[in-house]
This record gives structure tokens, C-alpha cells and sequence, in this order.
């Protein structure tokens, strides 16, 4: 095994996770920017990313940084970095088939000394008992004797300005003490924040797995809390503002949980444990709780408009915010839609506003609409649905003059004062 500062490297997979670190990488050496999507590359090259995680300037600084959707240009690299998705299906069960056709792209490449580095969300066990087999069968080579394996989980937190790759630390482990050795230099030399090398890489699948775990439960506890809260007509925010005032409670907010993380990683968990024999029964009450939400959302603003005589077939409501978090164009498993499709079932209208989703996209991905600009006086009902600085700015009172007289604004993200809406989570 070579030097980490001699080895030539491959990031495959330029998404929301790959692609900043191929920047970074870029900044300091070479490395080869791998995506079988060549259309993502002509943009990537052209300086635009459509993530917006990544400026057009940085890109150029990363001047170390080859973009290619050319297995052949990977055959030279010594140092291989998977950063594909791991989605669920639709039964929420781990969809490896992203993560196995990047091994396979990889084995094509894969020569001896040469080391291979995951960064994608998996379950404990999965590196070493779902990729290395497609390695050794499709390299011929064999495991911990011709190549190597590190694990190293991504904590990219999309939209997120002033938390960057560079700035957290970095968990790093690998498939001997060597492969250690060389995963947790490879990333000092670029993680300012420092690394932490854990024990094995089911170690570091393991940690990554729990991190959004917790974060799962946590706001699936706060999300039970607000609607016991709403039956009691308290005002949720008002709860957490003064239980917040002691120094150790945590500061979770209720609403929707989507993206590509914290809505789907527990799965991973839950999909192992219940193949050792164990049935996980926290996990899941809360992953069942937090995938309800948009339901009960929807059901909340049908009762209030029913409350203050708004008919509710025919009706047209406009929900702003498509995205799974706010600042950020990212509609990967977006809990919005649940609102919408929801509503939908109630025969209402939906329109549905926000400034930084790609309209074909959004039609692609989940056959939406989005208007370009909502015209005033039009909706009997609007949701605040993320928290866009863009709607923010906007205000309360020009929200509410998109409706008709009796609009119902449901503020689903609290950013408003409670006066100045009619519901909140």
C-alpha cells in the first residue's frame, strides 16, 4: 500500500456528498471527479452546481479537480472514494443498488495496493459483507492482501453554510491497521476540524447509522408532544421556548422529517436488526410517528378551514416550500408531497410555490406543479411548509394576501408570531 499523499484519487459519485469533497481534494492534488451522469458533468464543468453546495469559483479554485463520466479515466487512480446514495425502496428496505453498481465500476478499476474508501450511509456489516465480495469476484484480487477498505461516513448537511466538510470532524476507520492509517491521513489533509479513527468500520457504520437515528427520535418525541399540545390548545413553541430556558434540554423543533438522511437512514438500522432476530420497536414507533405527519398536517388545516366555513372541495390551497429543509433545492424524499397528495384527496387544489426547486424536476420526481409567482386574493388556505429565507423576508401580512378573506395560514415552521397566523405544528 502506498503513501495517502502518493495515491491518485477517484471521488465516484458528484452529488450533494461527492462533490464537495472532490472540490476539496482538488484544492491540494489530483483527483479524478467520477458521475456515470454526463449531463451533471457538462454542468459541473461549466461551473454551475444545480446543488448550489458548490460556487462557481470554488470549483475553479479546485484546480487538482478532473470531472469525467469515463470509467477508462479510472483505471490510473489508486484511491477509490464511493459516495453514491443508499435510498430506501418502497417497502423501506435498503436500496444497495446504487452503492453495488459503483463497486462494480470500481472492481473494473481496481489494481493491487489499491484502496477503496466508503462514504455512503450503510447498515454495520455492509461494507465488508455486501462490497468486498463484488470486489474480490469482480477484481480477482483478494481483500486485506491485494487491496483495502476504509470507511468513512459522510456528514455533509445540505444548505448548511457554516458547517462544511472541512469543518467537521471526519470519522475514519479502515480494513487493517494500515488501511487505518492511511483512510485517517488521506482526510487530515484536508479536514481542518481533525478526524476521529474508530475501531473498525462497523464501528463507523454503526455511528453514522445512530447519528440520525437519534435525531429521528428525538423529533419524533417533540412531533407526538405538539399534537398533545394542540388538543390542549398550548402553544407548542411556547413549551419548548420555556422548557428550553434549563441548560440541558435539547432544542428540537416538531415538523416534517424528509431528505435523504434522518427519513430514511433508521431503516438501514432497522433492516439489520430485525435480520439478527431483534424487532426494534422505538426505532420504528418513531420512524411510523414522523412519516405521519403530513397527514395529520393536512387534517389539521381541513378541520380549521371546516371551523371557519370554508369549503373544502373546490378549494384552492397554496403550499409554500417543496424541499426537505429550507435554503437548499433538495427534493429527495420531501414529506411536503405527503401534505399535498393529502390534500388532494379532499379534492382541493393545490398550488405549490418555492423559489428554489427546478420546475421539471419537481414534475419528474413527484408530478407537481409549481407556480412561478401565486397570484393575490386567490387561496383559501396557504402552508408555510420550510422556512426559506425568501418567505421569511416576505412576511405574515404579504403571505396572507395571497389568500381570499377567510384564508387559513398554517404556519408549519413557527417563523411567524402566533398572532400573525391561524395554525402552527
Amino acid at each position: 500500500m502506498i503513501k495517502s499523499s502518493e495515491a491518485k484519487l477517484a471521488v465516484i459519485g458528484l452529488g450533494y456528498v461527492g462533490l464537495p469533497l472532490a472540490v476539496e481534494f482538488g484544492k491540494v492534488r489530483s483527483v479524478v471527479g467520477f458521475d456515470i451522469d454526463a449531463h451533471r458533468i457538462n454542468e459541473l464543468i461549466q461551473g454551475n452546481d444545480h446543488t448550489r453546495e458548490v460556487e462557481a469559483e470554488e470549483l475553479k479554485s479546485a484546480s487538482g479537480l478532473a470531472l469525467t463520466s469515463d470509467v477508462k479515466d479510472l483505471r490510473d487512480c489508486s484511491c477509490f472514494i464511493v459516495t453514491v446514495p443508499t435510498p430506501i425502496d418502497q417497502a423501506k428496505r435498503p436500496d444497495l443498488r446504487p452503492l453495488l453498481a459503483a463497486t462494480e465500476t470500481v472492481a473494473g478499476a481496481l489494481k493491487a495496493g489499491d484502496v477503496v474508501i466508503y462514504e455512503s450511509t450503510v447498515y454495520p456489516g455492509c461494507t465488508e459483507e455486501e462490497c468486498v465480495p463484488l470486489l474480490e469476484a469482480k477484481s480477482g484480487l483478494k481483500f486485506n492482501v491485494d487491496f483495502f477498505v476504509g470507511y468513512s461516513p459522510e456528514r455533509i448537511n445540505p444548505g448548511d453554510k457554516a458547517h462544511r466538510l472541512t469543518t467537521i470532524t471526519k470519522v475514519t476507520s479502515g480494513s487493517n491497521a494500515a488501511a487505518s492509517v492511511f483512510v485517517d491521513d488521506l482526510y487530515r489533509s484536508i479536514i481542518t476540524a481533525g478526524t476521529h479513527r474508530a475501531a473498525s468500520i462497523r464501528v463507523a457504520e454503526a455511528a453514522k447509522v445512530i447519528e440520525n437515528t437519534q435525531r429521528d427520535l428525538n423529533i419524533a418525541l417533540i412531533n407526538e408532544l405538539a399534537i398533545i399540545f394542540n388538543k390542549l390548545d398550548i402553544d407548542t413553541s411556547a413549551v419548548l421556548k420555556a422548557a428550553g430556558s434549563k441548560w440541558n434540554f435539547l432544542p428540537f423543533r416538531p415538523g416534517l422529517v424528509g431528505g435523504h438522511c434522518i427519513g430514511v437512514d433508521p431503516y438501514y438500522l432497522t433492516y439489520k436488526a430485525e435480520a439478527i432476530g431483534y424487532h426494534p420497536h422505538i426505532i420504528l414507533a418513531g420512524r411510523r410517528l414522523n412519516d405521519s405527519m403530513g397527514a395529520y398536517v393536512a387534517s389539521q388545516l381541513i378541520k380549521a378551514m371546516m371551523k371557519k366555513r370554508v369549503h373544502v372541495e373546490g378549494a384552492r390551497v397554496l403550499i409554500m416550500g417543496l424541499t426537505f429543509k429550507e435554503n437548499c433545492p433538495d427534493l429527495r424524499n420531501t414529506r411536503v408531497v405527503d401534505i399535498a397528495r393529502e390534500l388532494q384527496e379532499y379534492n382541493c387544489g393545490v398550488d405549490i410555490y418555492d423559489p428554489w426547486v427546478d420546475a421539471k424536476e419537481a414534475e419528474a420526481e413527484h408530478a407537481l406543479s409549481i407556480v412561478k409567482r401565486p397570484d393575490e386574493n386567490t387561496y383559501s388556505a396557504i402552508i408555510v411548509a420550510v422556512a426559506h429565507d425568501e418567505f421569511r423576508e416576505m412576511g405574515a401580512a404579504r403571505i396572507r394576501s395571497l389568500g381570499t378573506k377567510n384564508c387559513i395560514v398554517y404556519d408549519l415552521k413557527s417563523i411567524f408570531e402566533p398572532e400573525e397566523t391561524d395554525l402552527r405544528l
